[in-house]
């Protein structure tokens, strides 16, 4: 019962009936209150009750969540081309490439650009530190591209017209003796580490051998002439190729070593190159110098792409060590063109001065830095990646095409100048 409250005039007063009533139960329910919720008298909020049950809701969604994120994680490596290595994100297949993120295979590698130079029958080898040629390596008659193995451990040389692949060393850079093999213009390896695949452009075939022997496992005719670029799908399951004499594309499935699908460019004399997949797995890009532009293809439909303009003489293209930007050389014009992966726009283009002919190569392993070869001018060109300006022309043999930039980021090589993954 509520104590009689005393007034100003001395006298005392009692409550209401009706309020004393109230305040028993306030007071009731205020102990009861605490007595069911210890906290309550310290507690800003005494309807808290229901953030209580909501913790284990919350909860059960979160788990929930990460459940169904393993089951898909789980159905995806199930889809892998079997002995491949997983992505380490799959929505980046471009992870392993981070800036200088070497792998115990390469670590103490020298730092070098392997440029061959088709007129000269050579390779020159640049210290990238002082943009010096310090090795000039004589090789098989037209040199097309140097190729990182499988493996990381050899640079191949493809000697188209000499019918040959030369080994080199890159940690000690002895070269090795010649392997015989016919046409080899261009060369990948399957994402399991087992094949190597020659583009045969003048043999009109995709030649399947075993990535170390060479030895041929399966040859497969192709109706298109000039193979010569490709790119492996997120699954390693196929493959795009570009055919740079009948403006076609073919489409390959890895273990059954078969065409599966082919088209012809929507435009009249198209001339496809090179063949790069974007970090999400979801679109191609294929450069092509008469379109001048890269045509943009959903792999998985194969279905028609669309164009979309870059510059003259589109040819190369490499991906940026954040997995942001493609880098595209247009040879014909002299610039470099950069496109958002995000956006799936261009955002800048970079002019050389002098007179250039971009075409081939790699990004340096800081990222900084990109290397290409000068086709037709008999140079190699290093342009800073922040700021887009010359930061060096080095003379080299005649005719340089596709430069190895070696070391580099990333678990193993899908092939062509170095494809990491």
């Amino acid at each position: 019962m509520a104590s009689p409250t005393p007034t100003t005039s001395g006298r005392t007063t009692r409550p209401a009936p009706g309020r004393r009533r109230s305040a028993t139960r306030a007071a009731a329910a205020l102990l009861l209150c605490c007595a069911a919720v210890p906290a309550c008298a310290s507690s800003p909020d005494h309807g808290s009750h229901p953030r209580k049950s909501a913790a284990p809701h919350h909860s059960g969604r979160a788990q929930a969540a990460a459940e169904k994120a393993q089951r898909a994680e789980k159905a995806a490596r199930a889809r892998l081309l079997p002995g491949m290595p997983a992505p380490l994100d799959p929505q980046d297949l471009y992870a392993a490439d981070r800036p200088n993120k070497l792998s115990r295979t390469v670590k103490g590698f020298p730092s070098r650009v392997y440029v061959p130079n088709t007129l000269s029958d050579t390779v020159s080898v640049i210290d990238p530190k002082t943009y010096k040629v310090v090795r000039t390596i004589e090789v098989g008659h037209q040199p097309q591209h140097v190729v990182p193995s499988w493996d990381l451990k050899t640079l191949w040389v493809n000697n188209d017209l000499g019918n040959s692949l030369t080994p080199i060393n890159p940690r000690t850079g002895r070269v090795g003796r010649p392997v015989d093999v016919h046409d080899p213009y261009n060369l990948y390896f399957t994402p399991d580490g087992k094949h190597a695949v020659v583009m045969a452009s003048k043999d009109r075939a995709l030649v399947f051998r075993d990535a170390h022997t060479m030895r041929v496992v399966k040859s497969v005719p192709v109706t298109c002439f000039g193979v010569n670029h490709a790119d492996f799908s997120p699954d390693g399951r196929y493959f795009i190729v570009s055919c740079e004499f009948s403006g076609e594309l073919l489409k390959v499935d890895t273990a059954r070593m078969k065409v599966v699908g082919q088209q012809r460019l929507p435009l009249a004399g198209a001339m496809p190159q090179d063949v790069k997949i974007s970090p999400n797995g979801k679109t191609w890009y294929i450069a092509d110098m008469v379109a001048n532009g890269v045509w943009v293809l959903n792999g998985d439909t194969f279905r028609r792409p669309r164009l979309l303009p870059t510059g003259k003489g589109a040819h190369g293209l490499y991906v940026s060590r954040d997995s942001r930007t493609l880098y595209i050389s247009n040879r014909g014009e002299g610039t470099v063109s950069l496109l958002s992966f995000k956006s799936g726009k261009l955002t800048d283009r970079w002019r050389l001065p002098g007179g250039t002919s971009p075409d081939m190569g790699g990004v340096s392993s800081d990222g900084k830095a990109l290397w290409l070869s000068g086709r037709y001018n008999g140079e190699v060109y290093a342009i800073d990646t922040r700021t887009g300006r010359l930061r060096a022309r080095i003379p080299v043999g005649g005719g340089p095409h596709g430069l190895a930039v070696y070391p580099q980021p990333g678990r193993y090589s899908l092939g062509h100048t170095g494809i990491f993954r």
